[in-house]
């Protein structure tokens, strides 16, 4: 069919192939792929407390978020009025 030719062809097809993507997708990456300010400032990442008076400080902090959204949630529960019970509700007779 095709002969030596085509099986020399198609032997460096195969291994040249992916080296030449390997090579491609392996040079210059940090040009290419880059995503300009991926990554946040030190200024604007979260700190971990250390100290023993900053994590106390950050633990009242997390704990007065924590009330505060629960005291909205409740208000908004009470501003609903209650759920009127189902017609089905208790009878599971079939």
């Amino acid at each position: 069919m095709g002969g030596l030719n085509l099986e020399v062809f198609k032997f460096g097809m195969y291994v040249m192939f992916p080296i030449g993507i390997m090579y491609y997708f392996g040079t210059n990456l940090d040009e290419r792929f880059s995503v300009p300010d991926f990554w946040p400032k030190p200024e604007h990442a979260n700190k971990v407390p250390f100290d023993r008076d900053e994590i106390h400080a950050e633990l009242q902090r997390l704990r007065a978020r924590r009330l505060y959204v629960r005291d909205k949630r409740l208000e908004n529960d009470a501003r609903q009025p209650p759920l009127p019970p189902s017609e089905d509700q208790g009878n599971d007779r079939s």
